[in-house]
């Protein structure tokens, strides 16, 4: 009953239940971000670069048998995978800067 009781305590912190909710904003905000990169960017990126979709990049290093499907290294879809982690990862760091703005806002109207 004891270890019932300290897991309570544990997950009722407040750290634990916000990093809960960081967590599930940021699978939405990742979604949302994928979307970006796959529908919006990525579409105008292919057509500069001769009409061809990044996602259809790839290298076949074996081909398929009858016993195994083909090997094939999807470089493209890694490509892709880039630009989603630099928007996400660009969109946090201005996030965290217009915060960090605002509390030393704060703090100088506090002083």
């Amino acid at each position: 009953m004891k270890l019932f009781k300290e897991f309570k305590e544990f997950a009722m912190r407040g750290n634990v239940i916000d990093l809960a909710v960081g967590v599930i904003i940021g699978a939405a905000f990742n979604k949302i971000v994928s979307s970006l990169v796959a529908d919006i960017i990525m579409p105008p990126l292919g057509i500069l670069i001769g009409g061809i979709d990044f996602k259809d990049f790839s290298l076949v290093l074996k081909a398929a048998t009858e016993e195994a499907p083909e090997v094939v290294l999807n470089y493209g879809l890694f490509i892709q995978n880039i630009f989603d982690f630099t928007i996400v990862a660009f969109s946090i760091f201005i996030a965290i800067k217009v915060l960090n703005k605002l509390h030393s806002k704060k703090e100088e109207e506090a002083a």
